[in-house]
């Protein structure tokens, strides 16, 4: 007696096999890798980088700002004859703790060189700007004065959009470059060796920046 086996599809012969699924996925994570490549390695060495900006060559908005800490105001204007880096910062800005440790250390290597640092808080509250610095530590007060920006009035004749945002002014108070996102020491470091040697820095792309958390 013969017994007939009745065939059936086979897992191999079926329209989507393993081997292919495999391949699919194998070759969607190499994409996406290669796409992630290319955004990161765009930015590497760039970012965070001096951008064009309106205000580039125009005065820095005259403006008087209370000290963070303790009794007094600083006005800008006061500072002319030195070499300026405004830094907008504030407690809930994540790229600000970031880039804290570059700022302290660069305002204190190029404080003989007669830089001033003015940490400008924005839009936060004092209780937390001091909390911040508590924790990460502040800049010498000679070459870093960390002051606040009531109504965001500096700010605004700046164009802050968040922060972090960093502006540089020459001796006489006139803005030459613009560092959007966290800064670091090699690019702070250039822009003010830019600046000390009657150069203007060279500009480049942005990056976003942290927009308060009211906006």
């Amino acid at each position: 007696m013969t017994t007939t086996t009745p065939t059936t599809d086979r897992p191999d012969r079926a329209p989507t096999p393993r081997g292919r699924r495999i391949r699919w996925i194998s070759l969607a994570v190499v994409a996406l890798t290669i796409v992630t490549g290319a955004v990161f390695g765009s930015r590497l060495g760039k970012d965070p980088n001096l951008v064009d900006s309106p205000m580039i060559g125009k005065p820095v908005p005259a403006a008087t700002l209370p000290f963070l800490e303790g009794k007094g105001s600083l006005s800008l204007a006061s500072l002319r004859g030195k070499v300026v880096v405004v830094n907008f910062w504030a407690s809930w800005c994540v790229p600000c703790r970031t880039e804290h440790p570059a700022l302290v250390s660069t305002a204190r290597d190029y404080a003989k060189s007669g830089v001033v640092f003015v940490g400008v808080n924005y839009q936060d509250r004092r209780g937390s700007a001091v909390a911040f610095l508590d924790e990460l530590g502040r800049g010498e007060a000679a070459s870093y004065r960390y002051v606040t920006d009531p109504g965001s009035k500096l700010a605004l004749g700046l164009g802050v959009f968040g922060v972090p945002e960093t502006y540089f002014l020459d001796r006489t108070g006139k803005i030459v470059g613009k560092i959007t996102g966290p800064s670091d020491r090699p690019v702070l470091a250039a822009a003010l060796d830019a600046i000390l040697a009657g150069r203007t820095p060279e500009s480049s792309t942005d990056r976003p920046v942290q927009p308060a958390p009211s906006k």
